[in-house]
């Protein structure tokens, strides 16, 4: 009877290991699929947008220029086979107090002031014992600190965007911490 018993504990852990298995490689399809499509979706640049797939539950995360990328972003993932949910976690960047596009044609100087901030804030972020700078993605654009990314707690989010708005030249911070 012992023996049936022990048989039959190691055959459910071995459904179950194998269920489990299952459900990482359909992730793991399922991402790279949304990312594949995207990668094909001219309205869309890939290199943005990280996708993130647990359990059929799809987050997407990212800075875009407009709102038709994102929408396209959104609009790929939830077509794709296997999606249960998506978790939109895309900002759109702001260039101006009006909520405009900011000009793709912006001047050497500006871009370069930009790339300074993004590595004064990230330095910053990376220095921080309470946050933790690797898991947060920076990008700057017309003196707007855009932050992406996973933090551990609502007080780490808050630490993050302090750091960013205290740093010198940030004219505004856009949070997507999730």
């Amino acid at each position: 009877m012992r023996k049936k018993k022990a048989i039959a504990c190691v055959a459910l852990a071995f459904v179950v290991s194998l269920v489990v298995a299952c459900t990482q490689a359909t992730d793991a399809t399922i991402t790279g699929t949304i990312k594949t499509k995207l990668a094909a979706d001219s309205r869309v640049r890939a290199s943005d947008i990280n996708v993130d797939t647990t359990n059929g539950v799809v987050t997407l995360t990212g800075n875009l220029d407009s709102q038709e990328a994102k929408d396209a972003a959104l609009q790929v993932a939830r077509g794709t086979t296997g999606v249960s949910d998506v978790k939109d976690m895309i900002s759109v960047r702001s260039g101006t107090a009006s909520g405009e596009a900011p000009d793709p044609k912006r001047t050497i100087g500006g871009r370069i002031d930009d790339a300074g901030i993004t590595m004064r804030v990230k330095a910053r972020l990376l220095d921080d014992p309470l946050v933790k700078g690797l898991q947060i993605d920076v990008d700057t654009r017309d003196s707007v600190v855009f932050l992406t990314g996973t933090v551990g707690s609502e007080a780490e989010r808050k630490q993050a965007i302090e750091i960013a708005k205290s740093t010198e030249g940030v004219t505004k911070v856009e949070a997507n911490l999730r």
